[in-house]
């Protein structure tokens, strides 16, 4: 044992001498971000964080919220979980979110539907055209199989426990991880069936932005695909930033692009009728 920790009065003025350090891959607290889109105020600014290799992130957001992704190198993975603020039984529905928009690929317009019928996020802004809504995210045994290592506390990290540790933050246990979506890292489905993973390195500085359709819980975890046919675990940092927003209106291009999505919206008005 270290004489540092052997002494609480110098374990005590040990952690007090790191206050105001800083790391690349932190929550900014208050945020900070000097790049916010023309009209957004700096008062409107919820969450600015970079989430490191490995590492995962979770936020509530309200109704109205956008939230920002860049991945920061191009090589950046983030898989994503969606639920209900209000009632996190409500959560995001891969098969619902593809079979009802008649489209299993993700992009500008498309919706994140939860398993109630109701749109949980809508994209808005996709700069990269390279999303997975098949394959949900890696675990401890398919690391273990590819890297020789998959626990969370070890150097390969997996998804799903990382997901599961965003989770644990609002009370969710294991059994409430459901299948996600993978941003950034792409999947094709070829004509005989095959799956043919995009996951680059692409260009540093794509970036996508959802609109909070509900008031969400979101969690991220960054971690590389899991059929990302690499040899080594690879994957670089994730930037996270959000902001205050106004509700969907009526006239909103994505509310009314399809009956099936305008029907999702009309949902989700419903429940904030009560």
């Amino acid at each position: 044992m270290s004489a540092v920790l052997a002494d609480p009065m110098a374990a005590r003025e040990h952690a007090r001498a790191m206050a105001g350090t800083t790391v690349e891959a932190m929550p900014q607290v208050p945020p900070v971000a000097r790049d916010l889109p023309a009209g957004v105020s700096i008062q409107d600014l919820l969450w600015e964080e970079t989430i490191a290799a490995g590492g995962y992130a979770t936020r509530k957001l309200g109704r109205g919220s956008r939230l920002r992704l860049i991945d920061l190198e191009g090589d950046a993975c983030a898989s994503l979980l969606v639920y209900n603020a209000e009632m996190p039984s409500e959560r995001l529905n891969v098969a619902d979110t593809v079979k009802v928009q008649w489209n299993a690929y993700l992009g500008a317009g498309k919706l994140l539907l939860s398993d109630m019928g109701r749109v949980l996020m809508s994209i808005v802004v996709d700069e990269a055209g390279t999303h997975d809504a098949f394959c949900g995210t890696s675990n401890a045994a398919t690391n273990q199989a590819k890297y020789g290592e998959g626990r969370n506390s070890g150097a390969f990290p997996n998804g799903r426990d990382r997901l599961l540790l965003g989770s644990a933050k609002h009370g969710l246990q294991r059994r409430d991880v459901h299948p996600c979506v993978n941003l950034f890292k792409g999947t094709r489905i070829e004509e005989d069936g095959t799956i043919t993973p995009q996951v680059g390195p692409f260009d540093a500085g794509r970036n996508l932005v959802l609109r909070a359709e509900m008031d969400v819980i979101v969690v991220i975890a960054n971690c590389p695909h899991v059929l990302d046919p690499r040899d080594e675990w690879s994957v670089t940092p994730l930037r996270a930033t959000a902001w205050r927003g106004a509700v969907t209106p009526q006239d909103d291009p994505i509310r009314t692009a399809t009956p099936e999505g305008l029907r999702a919206f009309l949902n989700v008005e419903d429940y904030f009728r009560r």
